[in-house]
């Protein structure tokens, strides 16, 4: 590895959602498919490239959005975003579901490494390649989810870049200095262990009621982990009585599955591929077809302006 070397790995589901929504109006190619999705995430791309100068670029994909063992450990995980008389498939917009593929074509015909992992999410593809570099070289990892904050590893060199609020062009950069700041806690293992306790209504976690952020937060720093908690609660720690002892003592068979859930995997099964950002593309063919179909020149020519591949 070269000192310069920099890994950036995308949540490509929370990239393409929020291009989806960001871009208000769809502009339909020639044949009626809508394309805003699509334009929107390739733009992000470029944008994100050229921030960041990765030497190493990942498009992590969810092969699962509700892995069947976070499923059996809490069966709430994310049911309220199953489509309507479905027991595996996600709610979607009708007019992003054609453009899902055309944008995984896409990053491929560019020649960026698209990675997923049957039985996973993108979170666990994401966490898999953190704790595979982590320490070799600086790793930014892209979303807009708070989820991923579990990663983050000042001394590793290993940030999220958090889109929910800035937008690509004006994203958080989260580091351990923000955890204290904004939450209280002093690393990413804390903010997975105060996420357990709090819960998070919109992946269906239920947390522990009466908990939310900043005592969740407190219980972490008091006895330093989740584990550490539960221990000081089943010791009889005065300082834990009242309503608190009884609601946590009430969650325990949530807090023996919750962390299951809440963390990500480190060790999903990936291919051994190239990461390398690309520097010609890997098939130019297809992407002409798309911008002669999908009329995506503009999109195609900003990334590939970022990347440094030739025209």
């Amino acid at each position: 590895m070269s000192p310069s070397d920099r890994l950036l790995l995308l949540d490509t589901a929370s990239l393409y959602f929020r291009a989806y929504y960001g871009m208000k109006e769809p502009q339909p190619a020639p044949d009626g498919t809508p394309t805003n999705a699509l334009r929107g995430l390739l733009d992000m791309t470029a944008t994100l490239v050229t921030r960041f100068s990765p030497t190493h670029l990942v498009a992590c994909w969810d092969n699962d959005w509700r892995p069947a063992f976070r499923v059996e450990a809490i069966p709430s995980y994310k049911a309220h975003r199953l489509r309507e008389g479905s027991t595996d498939v996600e709610e979607t917009p009708d007019d992003l579901v054609p453009q899902v593929p055309l944008i995984r074509r896409s990053l491929e015909a560019f020649g960026i490494a698209v990675l997923g992992s049957d039985g996973y999410e993108a979170d666990d593809v994401i966490g898999t390649l953190v704790h595979r570099h982590r320490g070799t070289m600086p790793v930014d990892v892209v979303t807009g989810d708070r989820d991923l904050f579990q990663l983050v590893d000042d001394a590793a060199g290993v940030r999220v870049v958090y889109t929910a609020r800035g937008g690509v062009r004006d994203a958080d950069l989260i580091t351990e200095e923000t955890l204290r700041e904004k939450y209280a806690v002093g690393s990413g293992q804390a903010y997975a262990d105060m996420a357990c306790l709090r819960g998070d209504t919109s992946d269906g976690l239920p947390g522990v009621a009466g908990i939310g952020e900043k005592t969740a937060a407190a219980l972490i720093n008091s006895y330093g982990t989740l584990a550490g908690v539960r221990q000081a609660l089943a010791d009889g720690d005065p300082a834990i009585k009242g309503a608190r002892r009884k609601n946590l003592e009430a969650a325990s068979a949530y807090l023996d599955v919750a962390p299951l859930v809440v963390q990500v995997a480190r060790d999903a099964p990936l291919p051994d591929v190239p990461l390398t950002v690309p520097r010609e593309l890997a098939d130019p063919g297809t992407l002409q077809q798309y911008v002669e179909a999908y009329g995506i020149a503009g999109p195609v020519r900003r990334l590939m302006e970022a990347l440094g591949v030739p025209a």
